[in-house]
């Protein structure tokens, strides 16, 4: 009997680069297919950032069985290496920065057409900030200097996302204005601590660090405005 591998994207309002109790990036690595999984950072949107890089590898360095970085600012592997390293992969993990440079870069190097592939095998793909944005269709991004839609992405995730929903000043009120106009079609807005994974694109499960952080869900109201449903959200403890 062929087994069909599950297909997860996980949405991350945090993380090791933003918290200090680490209940996001073990929350995420619990969806992993294996116990202990490989996981790749890929820091593409922040330029491959030393101090970012490093960060993870301090974080992962006992969580995961293999914690790698995949560099493409100086890229050290082949079409064909590249595409076995991506695809060993049980997570890949995707760094916060510029949603629209990320994008630029990884079509160059043909890393959107293996993370697809990757995720259609079964591998976990998720992300903070611009790792989040990047696996749906349209985002709210400050890529371009103000805050603004982004109607790109890889489709992966239906919809759109946006990203410090509650903690980046005119964040709520822009991406709401962009649903309203159809600018970016509805979607996810993710405040500060929130963790979201779907499977097959559909909405699995929502999980929080912080009883006051919310996943809402967000619409146009056909009257030329939008609105917003916060979702509950699992409470996250060390004690888990």
């Amino acid at each position: 009997m062929t087994v069909v591998p599950v297909r997860r994207v996980a949405l991350l309002g945090g993380g090791f680069s933003m918290d200090e109790d680490g209940l996001l990036d073990d929350w995420v690595l619990d969806h992993a297919r294996v116990s202990r999984p490989k996981v790749c950072f890929v820091p593409t949107a922040s330029g491959d950032a030393p101090a970012y890089i490093d960060r993870f590898l301090s974080a992962f360095h006992s969580r995961a069985l293999e914690p790698s970085v995949l560099p493409l600012f100086r890229r050290e592997l082949d079409d064909a290496a590249l595409r076995t390293f991506l695809l060993s992969q049980d997570v890949i993990y995707v760094g916060g920065g510029n949603t629209a440079n990320l994008l630029a870069v990884w079509r160059a190097h043909g890393v959107d057409r293996l993370l697809r592939e990757a995720y259609d095998r079964g591998t976990l793909l998720c992300g903070v900030s611009a790792g989040a944005n990047c696996w749906a269709e349209g985002s709210h991004t400050d890529s371009f200097g103000p805050l603004t839609f982004l109607p790109d992405g890889l489709g992966l995730l239906p919809g759109s996302v946006c990203p410090h929903y509650d903690s980046e000043p005119g964040r709520r009120a822009s991406y709401q204005a962009a649903v309203a106009t159809g600018s970016l079609p509805a979607g996810w807005a993710l405040e500060d601590g929130v963790g979201a994974v779907f499977t097959d694109g559909l909405l699995a499960e929502t999980v929080t660090r912080t009883s006051q952080a919310h996943l809402y869900e967000v619409g146009p109201d056909g009257k030329n405005g939008a609105t917003e449903r916060a979702l509950p959200c699992r409470l996250l403890t060390e004690s888990q």
